[in-house]
């Protein structure tokens, strides 16, 4: 599969200088631009490079611990299943790692998790360490 790592570079710098990022919280799923990454790691889609990502943890207002959304479930089983507006995906947390706030689109949150649901999310991603 061929990155187009070129690309990806001028929308970093761009997000590199945004000032100030939306506002967000734990269990909210937003858009984020996670880029192109290297190897096995999932990176973003469209032009955008972007795909939606849960908030597991936020650290600051600039920071926080962030696990990818996908349609397509892998093949080991360190996954979560997720449904918004009617479209089942999986949350993959064999992918979590820190975000910078940054990254998150404006205006793009897609859905806010149940606490009941978010507390099977932590305890799956809990039993696998």
């Amino acid at each position: 599969m061929d990155k187009d790592y070129d690309l990806w570079f001028p929308q970093k710098k761009q997000l590199n200088e945004k000032q100030r990022p939306p506002s967000f919280k734990e269990r909210e799923v937003w858009w984020c631009q996670i880029g192109v990454n290297i190897g096995f790691e999932i990176f973003g889609k469209s032009d955008s490079f972007s795909r939606p990502v849960l908030v597991l943890k936020k650290y600051s207002k600039f920071t926080f611990l962030g696990a990818p959304l996908s349609t397509t479930t892998p093949k080991f089983d360190l996954h979560a299943p997720i449904e918004i507006n009617n479209k089942k995906g999986i949350i993959r947390l064999d992918q979590i790692r820190t975000f910078d706030a940054r990254r998150l689109q404006k205006d793009s949150l897609m859905h806010r998790v149940s606490p009941t649901q978010f507390r099977k999310i932590k305890q799956t991603l809990k039993d696998s360490l």
